[in-house]
């Protein structure tokens, strides 16, 4: 191998991530270790659609992780509307493995008021609906 043939530094300090392979569908826990939602799509800086990044330009960050009903558009095409995808911070990520770890409880995100929501307002009224089974 020459030195022609060796791989340029990277152009930025920090972890250099592949979103497809690091990060989209990946499943999100909390900090208890329960499942949250998987990752849909990213909300990154620096870049704007459809234009390219200039050379020497910083590279993109991630700013938030959105997730949704995307399902229905990955099977028919399309992109779920924004209004339909929730943002988690960036900064409440922890770790990233097989996993994407959060440094906060599932609870506290608004990403979980549907299953809340159902929870408290479906379930819990069915009589033995607010205890676990045995």
């Amino acid at each position: 191998m020459t030195e022609s043939d060796a791989l340029p530094p990277l152009p930025a300090d920090g972890r250099v991530l592949d979103a497809r392979l690091h990060l989209l569908d990946r499943l999100l826990v909390d900090v208890d270790g329960l499942p949250v939602t998987t990752v849909d799509d990213l909300e990154l800086d620096g870049v704007e659609a459809g234009r390219e990044i200039p050379a020497g330009s910083a590279p993109p960050r991630v700013e938030a992780i959105l997730s949704g009903n995307a399902l229905p558009t990955r099977i028919f095409g399309g992109r779920p509307p924004d209004s339909r995808l929730d943002r988690i911070d960036w900064t409440d990520v922890d770790r990233i493995d097989v996993a994407v770890h959060l440094n906060v409880r599932g609870e506290d995100l608004d990403h979980l008021w549907v299953e809340r929501w159902t929870r408290d307002r479906l379930i819990g009224r069915i009589p033995g609906g607010r205890r676990a089974a045995e």
